[in-house]
Formats: structure tokens, sequence, C-alpha cells
């Protein structure tokens, strides 16, 4: 049974927005009381967080689809619908995101670092969050968007300040077995330890940890023996160890041979010429042990490498070794940048940026891109004629029917707005540019009007004149107390 996992691909879907509710305010002697629809709520998010407590990715091998749960749409008597609750996954330290094609979306490293794998829709507004002067009862109501659905990689790179590496049964796991309180599986066969063991060493005043990293033979780098599958767990430490076995039986291996092969796979992974070496000849209580040892001691001393002499079975050396590896990783952690306070970037838009684009794709068809004309398309009930006329009309106001024009668009061309897997098209027609003139007042309903003195009827035509000025966004951004 799999006990350990440091690579999964991981499903992650967030919940979709609430649709929101086109609803007439109903009361005795108050026949039509004007329009009461809720908006819908928000999407729940999946968010990964780095809890110290889960040292496995485990969990998501087994179940590798997650999923957060939906906003709830709208009612009537303007109730807005209950926001999803975000879907929150615990990673270990240490755990990089990255997307199919192996980029890199996020690097987990810290107690309590969190990323939004995947963000939850916006919900829908209520008809009566959409009226205003000109439209006094809207008909419809926004839909909810659907929440981001994607694939993922998570791979666990183990934050250790010392890694051990070497050949299978060099000693590695007896000897962070007596250097710290870690329990590794110990045996005299190769490949004993399957995965990374980590382990929490002191020595006087000083804290590291410590970890022994398997599999590595020659053509690790290349993905023989478990080298490929561990090597990135090299990457974090600060310090590296070599541990060669003195005592080996095999006639072709010697420490010095095994140390330059590992190094040899160490320089093809790549990334790590920087870390500081430590050499530690292990198995020296046997005698043909500490023969060998006396013979390459020099050599590697030559290399400019520090040497020690150890023996996890009797101990010796060990403690010299443990206050050795705590000066290292003090120099180390001195060395390592201060960490920048977080430093905002506003950029803000370019005046000639219109927010969408207009491109010709072939004979006929237009293709129009961006993120307000996208998301107002996945708002659209298109079964609803005012809700039709009123997409018109807040693309009118964008500024995409007069792009069609300077595109060259004709009347009968076709317009794909979004994506080629995703997108609605239909055929232009210029003169459907307003959607208000096209259905006329769209939602006005003249039974909820009285005579208006002069004075009323000023007022309003200034309050129509104000709204064709503002933001043709404005009437969303304005109800969107779950931002």
């Amino acid at each position: 049974m799999t006990t350990f996992v440091d690579r999964v691909e991981l499903h992650v879907a967030a919940g979709s927005g609430g649709h929101g509710c086109a609803s007439v305010h109903r009361e005795k002697f108050k026949p039509l009381g004007g329009p009461d629809g809720g908006n819908g709520g928000r999407g729940g998010d999946v968010m990964l967080v780095v809890d110290q407590d889960v040292t496995t990715l485990l969990e998501y091998h087994h179940h590798p689809h997650r999923k957060a749960t939906n906003g709830k749409p709208g009612e009537g008597g303007n109730r807005s619908g209950a926001h999803g609750k975000d879907l929150v996954l615990p990673v270990p330290d240490g755990t990089v995101v990255l997307d199919r094609q192996g980029n890199v979306l996020a690097d987990l490293v810290g107690h309590g670092t969190t990323f939004v794998a995947a963000q939850g829709g916006r919900g829908g507004l209520g008809n009566a969050a959409l009226a205003s002067a000109r439209r006094k009862a809207p008909g419809f109501a926004l839909l909810g968007e659907p929440g981001r659905a994607r694939e993922i990689v998570l791979e666990l790179k183990t934050v250790a300040d010392v890694a051990l590496v070497g050949y299978p049964s060099a000693g590695k796991s007896s000897l962070i077995a007596v250097l710290s309180a870690a329990k590794p599986k110990i045996a005299d066969y190769p490949f004993t330890t399957l995965v990374p063991n980590l382990g929490v060493v002191s020595a006087g005043s000083t804290v590291y940890t410590i970890a022994d990293v398997p599999g590595l033979i020659p053509g690790a780098s290349e993905g023989k023996g478990l080298g490929l599958e561990f090597l990135r767990h090299v990457e974090r430490c600060s310090v590296l160890v070599h541990v060669l076995d003195c005592a080996t039986l095999e006639s072709d291996r010697d420490p010095i041979t095994d140390l330059d092969v590992i190094e040899g796979e160490l320089a093809a992974y790549g990334g790590l010429q920087d870390r500081p070496r430590l050499i530690v000849l292990n198995k020296t209580d046997i005698p043909d042990g500490q023969d060998l040892a006396d013979l390459v001691r020099a050599e590697l001393q030559d290399r400019g490498l520090p040497v020690y002499e150890v023996s996890a079975v009797s101990r010796k050396g060990l403690r010299e070794l443990s206050f050795a590896l705590a000066g290292m990783v003090t120099e180390a952690r001195a060395a390592r940048p201060a960490e920048e306070a977080t430093r905002i970037v506003i950029r803000p838009k370019a005046v000639n940026d219109a927010g969408f684009t207009v491109t010709r794709e072939d004979e006929g068809l237009f293709r129009v891109r961006g993120e307000k004309p996208e998301r107002w398309v996945r708002q659209t009930d298109f079964n609803n004629d005012e809700a039709v006329g009123y997409l018109a009309d807040r693309l009118n106001r964008l500024g995409v029917e007069d792009q069609l024009v300077k595109a060259g668009a004709r009347e009968g061309d076709g317009v794909a707005i979004g994506p080629e897997d995703d997108a609605v098209v239909f055929d232009w027609e210029p003169s459907l540019s307003a959607g208000a003139e096209m259905l006329g007042r769209r939602g006005e309903d003249h039974r909820l009007e009285a005579p208006r003195p002069a004075a009323q009827r000023r007022r309003d035509r200034e309050a129509e004149r104000a709204e064709d000025r503002v933001n043709p966004d404005q009437e969303y951004d304005e109800f969107r107390p779950f931002d």
C-alpha cells in the first residue's frame, strides 16, 4: 500500500455562481410593487493552504477530483442567495503547483501560504439591482457565471537544511536515525528506503532539519532507480552531505568513485553547484572500513572538502559531525537574502485600451475577445429577448459596434464572442446596435407611472443622460458586496 506520494495530478473545479432572480413585489392593494429579485451567491473557491501537519500528498492520490459548492440563486423579496463554501485543501510545506504543460503556478513554502487554484463564479444580478430610471421594471436577471475548472500537478519538494546523498545501503538511514529522533526502515539490502526521511537535529543552540534522499545510482538523473523521483527533494536543501560507504562488498566501488558518480548525477540534474558539500566516511567501526578511510582521506581533503569519519553503530564522530553541520547551516541561513516586504504594483489601464479586441479570422467571421464581453455573454439568458437587448446595449456602449464597423464587418457577417471552443456566434445586424431602440424603452411598465410634473420629467431626462455616460460595467460593479 502506498504511504508516501510526492507527485499527483489534481482536478479542481470551483463552484458556479447562483442565478439572479427576476421577481415583482406583490402586496395587497399594490399589484405592481416593482422589481424585488435578489442577487445570486458567489461560487466557492478551491484553495491550497500549507499545513505543517500534512507531510504527503497521499490523500489527493486516492481522491484526485475536488469541487467547491455552488452559490445559491437569488429569491424574491430582495433576498440574495447564499455564497458557496470555499474548499480548502491542505498541502505539505514545499509543494509546487504546476499546470499540465509544466509551468510553475505557485511555490508554497511556509505555514499558512495560500494559493487559489480555481476561482468561483460570480453570482448573477437580480432584476432589483438592474432597475434604473430608464429600466424601471426589468423582466430579466443575469445568470451566474460557471466556476473555473482546471487540472494541476502538485509536486512535493522536501524543505530541509541538510540532505544526505549517496549510494543505496551507504548508511544514510542509520545516520539520520542516530542524529535525530527519526525512525526510518533499516536493513542490509539495497533500496531499503523508498521515501525521503526527515529528522530534526539539535546541536547547541542550533536546530536544523536533515533528510536522506534514497535511490541515487548511476543514471538517476535519467530516471534509473528511484533517483529521478527524489532528486527534487535536494533542491531546497542548503547543505549536501555525501555519505560514502567504506565497507562496501562490491569490488568495483570505492569512496572516490562513489563520490564522482553521485556528483555527476547532481550536475546532470542541475541547479546544485552552489551548495556547500561535506564528506562523511561511514562504517569506520569495521577494520577494513577504517583502513579504506585512511587511504582516501587525503585525496578528499585535497579537493577542498571537509571530511568526517563516523560510525552509526558505535556513534563514533557523530557529535563533531552534528556541530559541523550546524555551523554550515548557520552560515547558509545568514547568506540568504532578507525577505523583502510585499510591494503592491499598480498598473493603470492604458488610455487607448478598450478592454476587448476585434479580429477578422476569415471571410465573413469576426471574433470579439475581452474579459467584459465574454463575461456579459455568459451572464445572458438568450431565451429572454429583453436580456438579449440589455446585452446589445452593453456591447454598444463598450464600443464593440464601432470596432466591428472599423474592422470591415457588414450586415450578415458572423460575429463570435469568446474563445473558439466556447463562443457565442450570431449574424451581425448593425440596426441591433442599441437594444433599447429595438425593443422600445426596455423594462418600462407604464402602469407603474402616474402623470409627472414638469420638474419631475426634467429630472428623469437628466438621469437618462447621466446613465448614458456611465461606465458600461458600472451597473454590475455597484452590486458586488461579495468581492
